[in-house]
């Protein structure tokens, strides 16, 4: 009965010890194997064998290609200007005993270093160059994270600066900015214009012998669009003026600003009164 009941403990324990030395990895996954308390071995996708009785499984993970979005995050570019950045990492565990036994959190380091890594990169570029050397930013980060990390046994296969964006404060003013710049441009091309028009006038007017006339109506004609205009508006005050003032005005403008033209047809820049006496 004795002998019977040790071997029934025998077998079980040999049946226990047989299914705990056999490991079945799964594809895509790795996992590390201590023995008495030390690195031992890595154990690869499928059946494995270890020693039940030394030999323990520390970690299982999988060898896939992973993606590390960093959130936004502040940063100073060379001019003093503060800038969020987003930046997304494409990586993978090559060496899993190394990334167990070299640093504590792998994907937490991995994203410190970016951090640091993109904050010097944008440290030395001003605010202009951040939005158009974006390219060149993600190839020098590739480079110097991929080596930074062969240490902790990951692989950066990418990295993309996704997104740039000033703080609040900045992107106001350059709003600011890029509206004053743009009504510069309107008020510029809308002086060309009136010079050009001007000198078509101006040309118009010396290939005419009554040029005087012409421009008298030219003038007395923004002066009634410019009246009707003013009548029509809801909230407008309308100022009369009597013919005689208004003609008077006219000729006190002609004389004042026509002698140019007056000079280039042979006019006399004093026209004769009205009694045809010289």
């Amino acid at each position: 009965m004795e002998n019977t009941l040790a071997m029934l403990i025998s077998l079980t324990t040999a049946i226990v010890l047989a299914a705990r030395s056999v490991k079945i990895i799964s594809e895509g996954n790795q996992a590390v194997v201590e023995r008495l308390g030390k690195y031992h071995r890595l154990l690869r996708p499928g059946i494995n064998f270890i020693n039940p009785i030394f030999d323990v499984v520390v970690i299982e993970d999988r060898e896939a290609e992973r993606v590390l979005d960093i959130p936004p995050y502040p940063t100073i570019t060379k001019d003093k200007v503060s800038i969020l950045v987003n930046v997304v990492v494409y990586w993978r565990v090559m060496d899993l005993a190394l990334a167990y036994y070299k640093v504590e959190d792998v994907e937490e380091a991995l994203k410190n270093l970016v951090i640091t890594t993109m904050r010097a990169k944008i440290g030395d570029m001003e605010l202009q160059e951040t939005f158009s050397a974006r390219k060149e930013i993600n190839k020098a980060l590739l480079k110097e994270l991929d080596e930074d990390t062969v240490r902790w046994g990951i692989k950066v296969y990418r990295v993309d600066v996704q997104d740039i964006k000033p703080g609040a404060s900045v992107q106001e003013a350059l709003e600011m900015e890029r509206a004053a710049q743009s009504k510069k441009r309107a008020a510029i091309l809308e002086a060309e214009g009136t010079v050009e028009a001007i000198e078509k006038l101006s040309k118009a007017l010396q290939a005419h012998t009554n040029s005087r006339e012409i421009l008298q109506y030219l003038v007395a004609q923004r002066y009634v669009d410019a009246s009707q205009r003013l009548s029509e508006s809801s909230n407008a005050k309308i100022v009369y003026m009597s013919g005689d003032a208004v003609s008077k005005s006219i000729n006190e403008l002609l004389r004042n600003t026509g002698p140019s033209f007056q000079e280039g047809n042979g006019h006399n820049p004093n026209p004769p009164s009205g009694d045809g006496q010289s």
